[in-house]
């Protein structure tokens, strides 16, 4: 069985939200001309307290962007963003929600920022997405969505550890790019193993 992950498209990543991506609304379309030749779609959704500790906000004399390192490593520090039960934490109106099977919300707890749709970004604590495909059958994943250098890659590269074959829509996700991390994410999923297609493809693929 093939699953459609699609991540973070929500509004505080889109142009006008607080940590907009660059036309990051422009894949919505083809994210949702995807979904129904999927077995199973899967949506993430960030979910973060006010005080969650990855935002600049929380530590005095940082700027956006800053890092820091936390008991699990480094950690950019951003914008305060899809802040828990406000509209910048919503969906994008246009995105096909409906079509849903399983909504992950993630980063809520607030010590720890959690990119993969996976695991929190300790790697260890996990959010029990692997155990729902399993059960579903799934063995591909194709992903989509926001950021494609931060919670697309994280994403794809524990899906592949996780055992799936991956693929990641090149079409349907837009970066960040902050200091050259689009380049980077895409070198890094081709290297673990991530297969980097069309939507053309990804069509024929879940087929």
């Amino acid at each position: 069985m093939h699953a459609l992950l699609v991540v973070d498209i929500q509004n505080d990543f889109c142009p006008g939200g607080a940590l907009a991506v660059p036309e990051g609304d422009a894949i919505i379309p083809t994210v949702n001309a995807l979904m129904d030749d999927f077995d199973a779609v899967v949506c993430t959704q960030d979910w973060h307290p006010p005080e969650h500790q990855s935002f600049a906000s929380q530590h005095d004399g940082r700027a956006p962007y800053d890092t820091v390192e936390m008991p699990y490593g480094e950690q950019v520090l951003w914008p305060d963003h899809c802040v828990q039960g406000t509209k910048g934490a919503d969906f994008h109106p246009a995105l096909n929600t409906d079509r849903a099977d399983l909504i992950i919300r993630k980063g809520f707890r607030p010590e720890i920022d959690s990119y993969s749709a996976f695991y929190e970004n300790d790697g260890a604590t996990a959010t029990g997405l692997t155990g729902y495909l399993h059960e579903r059958g799934v063995d591909t994943l194709v992903v989509v969505g926001l950021a494609a250098d931060f919670c697309v890659k994280w994403s794809a590269t524990d899906g592949v550890d996780e055992g799936f074959d991956v693929y990641v829509v090149e079409d349907a996700t837009r970066g960040i790019n902050q200091d050259g991390s689009l380049a980077a994410a895409w070198e890094a999923m081709t290297g673990a193993g991530v297969q980097i297609v069309s939507s053309g493809a990804a069509h024929t693929l879940a087929r």
